[in-house]
């Protein structure tokens, strides 16, 4: 089910540390291990590698505390419980919060937001979509320069290091970076803007173990601006529901 910030449950809680600033995931990569998932009743399911599972009540009454999100002042504490998960499981303090109204939250305009777009604790848009086929393209590329410097290909990218929303397939590789519009299903969006790629894509989400790819090469074959590129953000123009296998469209090009 498809909101005007995004899918309906998604990116909706976030930890943080003490001063309410993000807990990053390139500075704590055991946050990947943690599978988390939406209860009926609003809560929160969470399971981690050598910690308990823990069941996280609805945080509808909970305490708004300050964080440090850009474009939002506060979000609603969790209850205590989960705050002592997440510092065990992180070696630091640390507390869970939840987003009780992403309207509160617009997308900033150098990230292409437009009056009335909104956003969760996602980072720049509501949604990403990224290609089976540029994947493809860019295992290729890994493939080769591990030739080159005489060393057995690795093993080809899981998607989720990209932590993609939408993933298409059938598509040109990287043919997305001229898309503006797009038809999923039934609904339309826009494009945003094109995704940069920060270091969490080196982390393995099997193991959160940190190496030099996808940047590595990214970085020679699709760095401009200083910055590498990967996918592409969406703003959705309507509400209601995308399935898989839904047919894409691109509406209009760059």
């Amino acid at each position: 089910m498809l909101e005007p910030w995004g899918f309906a449950g998604d990116r909706r809680w976030a930890v943080v540390d003490e001063d309410g600033e993000d807990l990053w995931l390139g500075e704590f990569p055991r946050r990947l291990t943690v599978v988390p998932g939406n209860l009926d009743d609003g809560g929160l399911a969470l399971t981690a590698p050598g910690m308990p599972d823990l069941t996280v009540p609805p945080a509808t009454l909970g305490e708004p505390v300050p964080v440090g999100f850009r474009g939002l002042d506060r979000a609603m504490l969790a209850a205590p419980e989960a705050h002592d998960w997440f510092t065990r499981l992180l070696g630091r303090p640390a507390r869970l919060v939840w987003l009780d109204d992403p309207r509160r939250r617009s997308i900033s305009p150098r990230h292409g937001g437009l009056p009335g777009d909104t956003l969760t604790f996602a980072s720049s848009a509501p949604l990403l979509l990224t290609s089976l086929s540029s994947l493809k393209q860019l295992d290729q590329w890994i493939a080769e320069s591990a030739a080159e410097r005489g060393e057995e290909a690795p093993q080809p990218l899981d998607m989720a290091r990209f932590r993609p929303s939408v993933v298409v397939d059938g598509a040109e590789p990287y043919e997305e970076d001229r898309w503006t519009e797009v038809r999923i299903g039934e609904i339309d969006f826009r494009v945003s803007e094109l995704c940069d790629r920060c270091a969490v894509t080196t982390i393995d989400p099997a193991t959160a173990v940190k190496g030099k790819e996808p940047l590595r090469t990214l970085a020679r074959h699709r760095r401009w601006d200083g910055k590498t590129w990967f996918g592409v953000r969406l703003v959705p123009r309507a509400t209601g529901t995308i399935s898989l296998g839904d047919p894409v469209t691109p509406l209009r090009r760059s």
